[in-house]
């Protein structure tokens, strides 16, 4: 059987030679034999054993509970159930950072698009992360509606220069350009806009929003409840009271 001394030990774990003699007076980690001038020797078991309080260390256990756990009656079953527990710790923090980085991407987009909006609590946040996705979501069938109504009058130019034949594109065009103006309808229709002066939800006409400019996340608009003229955030219009 291979003997490993103090520094060899800390070279496999990659740890420094102090923490193994830590280890050692802690009682989490003693070694198997010492040499005739006192020198701590490992076993490949101790080893094998030395990687894993290394490994549990990474994933947040202290040294005590590691301690605790090596020294119990069923430790690989202590060990299952502490990292499950572990898991599903991770994973609610892992949540939560998501949560975070949804909430730093709307804020950077509403002061993108120059609407910075009074934020009062994370509860309002969360809430313009939720309206954004809804908005987004709805955004991604527009843009799939207009590609279809798109792909009549590209054939119909493919086919005038190709054969000179132009009367399918007249036919086409006026079409497509009426139910272009119908889809943009009715993407407005359940829309709404937050007013970055009062923090109001209000819903302007549908000729106001297409006579002003911005993109599908802000428009320049002027707010019915206070009158405020400037860029408003789009959200859904189920939450204007």
């Amino acid at each position: 059987m291979s003997k490993y001394t103090t520094g060899e030990m800390a070279k496999f774990c990659n740890i420094s030679v102090r923490t193994v003699q830590f280890y050692d007076t802690k009682g989490v980690l003693h070694p198997s034999d010492l040499t005739e001038g006192g020198r701590r020797l490992y076993t490949d078991d101790d080893l094998t054993k030395l990687r894993l309080i290394c490994t549990l260390k990474t994933i947040g256990l202290s040294l005590d509970l590691i301690k605790g756990i090596l020294e119990s009656e069923s430790p690989g079953k202590v060990l299952m159930l502490l990292l499950d527990q572990q898991i599903k710790l991770l994973g609610d923090e892992i949540g939560k950072r998501q949560k975070q980085l949804e909430a730093i991407s709307v804020i950077k987009e509403c002061i993108q698009d120059k609407a910075i909006i009074p934020v009062n609590s994370i509860a309002d946040i969360e809430q313009i992360v939720e309206k954004n996705k809804k908005v987004r979501k709805k955004f991604r069938k527009l843009v799939a509606m207009a590609c279809l109504i798109s792909i009549p009058t590209f054939g119909t130019i493919v086919l005038w220069i190709m054969t000179g034949m132009w009367i399918p594109f007249v036919v086409c065009f006026p079409l497509s350009q009426l139910l272009g103006v119908l889809l943009v309808k009715y993407h407005f229709k359940d829309a709404a806009f937050i007013c970055a002066e009062c923090n109001s939800v209000f819903k302007p006409t549908f000729g106001a929003v297409m006579k002003t400019s911005g993109t599908i996340k802000a428009r320049w608009l002027t707010c019915t409840k206070c009158g405020h003229a400037g860029y408003c955030v789009e959200t859904i219009a189920d939450e204007i009271n």
